[in-house]
């Protein structure tokens, strides 16, 4: 499994990325995090993936090809588990969070993609 974070900080907010991956992990609310359009995001995402099997309410499966994720929320995260997931499927996933100002936090690495969301 590989596991993708995106969140989005209030305007003038910097905290530890990894403290606040932890915090979100255990779903609690961070202070300094921006509520995210969690419905519309899921909306997005189902567009996007269309041509793929929806499992359930949270849960994409690629039937054409490899892979699969479930998206996991709370009011102020996206965290997307894949698996068997091409790199061409997540950065599309990175992408679309991007366009909701949300940059990729990669704990696998652990490093945090904000520079791309100026």
């Amino acid at each position: 499994m590989y596991e993708l974070l995106f969140w989005k900080y209030l305007e003038d907010v910097y905290l530890n990325h990894h403290e606040v991956y932890e915090a979100l992990l255990e779903k609690q609310e961070v202070e300094g995090l921006e509520k995210l359009p969690v419905e519309i995001i899921l909306n997005r995402i189902n567009s996007v993936f269309s041509q793929w099997e929806k499992v359930d309410e949270n849960s994409w499966k690629n039937n054409a090809g490899n892979g699969a994720f479930q998206v996991i929320t709370t009011p102020q995260s996206i965290k997307i588990d894949c698996y068997g997931t091409e790199g061409k499927t997540m950065n599309k996933l990175v992408e679309l969070l991007e366009e909701f100002k949300c940059p990729l936090y990669d704990p696998q690495v652990p490093e945090r993609y904000d520079e791309m969301s100026e």
